[in-house]
């Protein structure tokens, strides 16, 4: 990657995110921590407002708007893979917010590149088992209450076929054994739980902030499935 590619990364990398340390700079573009701090000085001297959090990392100031986003050919392909994959392995929630997010996207491409995603969207697909079915619509929910940190509330049926109402603290989401599962701090079990979304019969986010602050390590806990991560 030339300098000038590497600048317009950093600069989308930064777009992209609150902060940005320069540690994660660094590995994302494999490149030196001093490497970082002169391509930083650099995107500064070209006009562009960034500033420094200690502890935190590099941000865009706010308020600071960049030009429209443009894509390559292949990169709109990637997207459109994605949308494909979206589509089989997806709840309704994320299906319908990809396909918005997606919608925007292809708005910004060319009259030739929209052409070519459209041969694309045509000549791909994806086959997955038919007991894999996803008709649940939670992961939406999942995600906001994962990142805001935050209690909800489920309707939950167990493999025995037995119901009950659990509040949980949302850690995070893994796909495994064809089914998306939620590991989540029980709140009526005290302990960590692995429940199945498909199981899951209603869920609402409650709003209130986690009560246990040393949760376990997402990549701890994969590390006790039965699955070769």
């Amino acid at each position: 990657m030339n300098r000038i590619d590497r600048l317009f990364g950093i600069l989308m990398l930064l777009q992209s995110k609150k902060h940005a340390s320069v540690e994660q700079i660094a590995e994302r573009f494999q490149i030196s921590q001093r490497t970082v701090y002169r391509d930083v000085r650099a995107l500064s001297e070209l006009g562009i407002p960034l500033t420094f959090e200690p502890g935190k990392g590099y941000c865009i100031v706010p308020g600071y708007f960049l030009p429209p986003v443009s894509f390559t050919s292949e990169e709109a392909g990637a997207l459109l893979l994605m949308e494909t994959l979206t589509q089989r392995f997806a709840d309704r929630s994320i299906q319908h917010h990809y396909a918005n997010a997606l919608t925007k996207i292809k708005a910004v491409l060319k009259g030739t590149q929209k052409e070519r995603m459209e041969t694309l969207a045509g000549q791909t697909r994806v086959h997955v088992p038919p007991a894999y079915q996803p008709n649940f619509a939670y992961l939406s929910v999942l995600q906001d209450a994962i990142s805001a940190r935050q209690i909800v509330e489920m309707e939950y049926r167990n493999s025995k076929e037995e119901d009950s109402k659990r509040r949980a603290e949302p850690l995070g989401l893994i796909f495994y054994a064809f089914n998306w599962h939620l590991v989540a701090w029980c709140h009526l079990r005290q302990a960590y739980r692995d429940f199945r979304l498909s199981r899951i019969k209603r869920i609402v986010n409650t709003g209130l902030p986690f009560t246990k602050s040393d949760h376990i390590d997402l990549n701890d806990y994969m590390k006790t499935l039965p699955v070769n991560y």
